[in-house]
């Protein structure tokens, strides 16, 4: 009788792949239990110290997983996650990721009991279409013109973050985003870079403000008895330095007779004043100059004679914010002198200088044709809430451009998840052998989402998941926690909803991100 006895090298290269998978399993579970506290409006905040000392505090995932140093490859591929679903929906960043760790210790189990990798790959991918058909079912139609279903939608986005007490924020966000899309139109998308956001310290987030046109953070440049408010502006926008031409070769000029040397110097204010001249002769009565007028005798020299000449001088406009400020006012960078022609100048109705709890700013309305850009001028009492408020706004931009790529709203508070879970298991029914068993515990891995909900708001998970289970077996598919109440309720009568794009989104990255991590075998340092 012959016996076949298997080679030591194919038991050590299962093992081998065993112990990869395993190690990656766990790397990126520890990266979405560490997360997991601060999901939901009840959730936790991290602070984030880095070694230069700057502090921030956050609970927005895709914030905290890319301040995070994470060594192990598994660990940074959830990180990626979070970055994905923030492009893609701008909410849902620590969901994703739950999610994420739940399908991940759902796999763990499977692999337990001998599946293979490839069938655990193949049943989750046909849980996933079936579970984006459940949350489409369950979704409701919303138009663009409906405003408070818009704010409403935004301020679920904001009840988990440290500013969501300021409720202006949703609605200034809602508004923003109208205001630089065609609602007629039926717009499909919508370009967030044409909404900037300028932060300046003082006030409180109460004090945040829309600005159809634009705001700087510097205070005018002015001499004494410059201009600080300017009516009808024609505004031009410099990117060359005010001050005597430079030769383009070293040379050394030997000057014998000190006559000469003083016609010399007399010289360069005479070119400047020229230049000053040829600016106003423009019609341009307000400056922006890209590159810095630096703080020497002669160019303070050239901001004398503009502010005699009654033009108001802004310095310091960065390279990157050349577009959107040509977008918004209609004007030509202008690289030359002779170039300073009145068709390549913007208007507006007014520029003022206006002064604040801490120093002053500019601000730019009236523009002549106003819906192509907007700013949002956010103020917070110091710099941490600053930064969050930014952060908040962004997350609440995003949401509503979701729901201009994709007008459906869906019901949060963990209903969709347990909505799925439930249809999902029932699916898994209809089929047989190992594919079922799968689909059911990709199902079972959803309710992590009400589980975690519950349990950052200090109720009790498993009843809670249970009542809920309960509630849509009954067919109540909106049923949710309300963790204000502490309660299960009908959370769209609560208003507390999101974007479908949202939920379609998270499930389909964290599902492709678990089937991606199952078919690595290896790992390999590159050369």
């Amino acid at each position: 009788m012959a016996t076949t006895v298997k080679s030591r090298s194919d038991f050590s290269e299962r093992e081998k792949e065993k112990d990869i998978r395993t190690s990656n399993i766990v790397a990126a579970r520890s990266v979405a239990d560490a997360i997991r506290t601060s999901l939901g409006p009840k959730g936790m905040d991290k602070m984030i110290s880095s070694p230069t000392g700057e502090v921030i505090i956050s609970n927005d995932g895709a914030t905290i997983l890319q301040k995070l140093e994470l060594r192990h490859p598994a660990a940074r591929m959830l990180a990626e996650l979070a970055k994905a679903q923030d492009i893609e929906a701008g909410d849902g960043t620590t969901s994703v990721c739950v999610i994420a760790g739940a399908l991940l210790g759902a796999v763990s189990t499977l692999m337990s009991k001998g599946i293979h990798p490839s069938i655990i790959s193949e049943a989750f991918h046909q849980a996933l279409q079936e579970s984006l058909k459940v949350l489409v079912n369950m979704s409701v139609p919303v138009s663009l013109s409906d405003r408070q279903s818009l704010i409403k939608s935004a301020t679920t986005s904001l009840n988990s973050k440290v500013v969501s007490q300021y409720t202006n924020l949703a609605s200034i966000s809602v508004d923003a985003v109208l205001s630089v899309i065609n609602v007629a139109q039926n717009p499909d998308n919508v370009n967030l870079k044409d909404i900037k956001i300028i932060k300046k310290l003082g006030g409180t987030i109460d004090d945040t403000e829309l600005v159809h046109g634009l705001v700087f953070d510097q205070n005018a440049s002015h001499t004494a008895g410059g201009p600080t408010r300017i009516q009808n502006a024609k505004i031009g926008l410099i990117q060359f330095c005010l001050s005597a031409p430079k030769p383009y070769m070293d040379n050394n000029i030997v000057v014998s007779d000190y006559t000469k040397m003083d016609k010399v110097i007399k010289e360069e204010p005479k070119l400047i004043l020229e230049m000053c001249r040829k600016i106003q002769k423009s019609g341009c009565n307000v400056l922006l100059v890209q590159k810095s007028i630096l703080r020497d005798a002669v160019n303070e020299l050239s901001l004398s004679y503009l502010a005699k000449l009654k033009i108001l001088v802004i310095r310091d406009i960065e390279r990157e914010d050349i577009e959107f400020i040509c977008t918004t006012i209609g004007c030509t960078p202008i690289a030359n002198i002779d170039a300073m022609t009145p068709e390549k100048l913007g208007k507006a109705d007014l520029v003022e200088e206006v002064s604040t709890t801490d120093g002053k700013i500019v601000k730019i309305t009236g523009i002549p044709n106003p819906g192509k850009t907007v700013t949002i001028l956010a103020r917070g009492s110091n710099k941490l809430v600053l930064d969050e408020a930014e952060r908040s706004i962004h997350d609440a931009l995003c949401v509503i451009r979701s729901l201009v790529k994709k007008k459906y709203l869906i019901a949060g508070g963990g209903a969709p998840e347990i909505e799925v879970s439930q249809q999902v298991t029932e699916f898994s029914k209809t089929l047989s052998g190992v594919p079922s068993v799968c689909i059911r515990a990709y199902a079972e891995a959803l309710e992590i989402i009400p589980y975690t909900l519950a349990e950052n708001a200090g109720l009790h998970p498993i009843s809670i998941v249970t009542e809920l289970r309960n509630k849509h077996a009954q067919g109540e598919k909106n049923a949710g926690i309300n963790v204000r109440k502490g309660a299960i309720t009908d959370i769209l009568q609560e208003n507390v909803v999101q974007p479908l794009l949202v939920s379609t989104s998270a499930l389909t990255l964290a599902t492709e991100t678990v089937i991606m991590l199952l078919k690595i075998d290896d790992i390999a340092t590159s050369r």
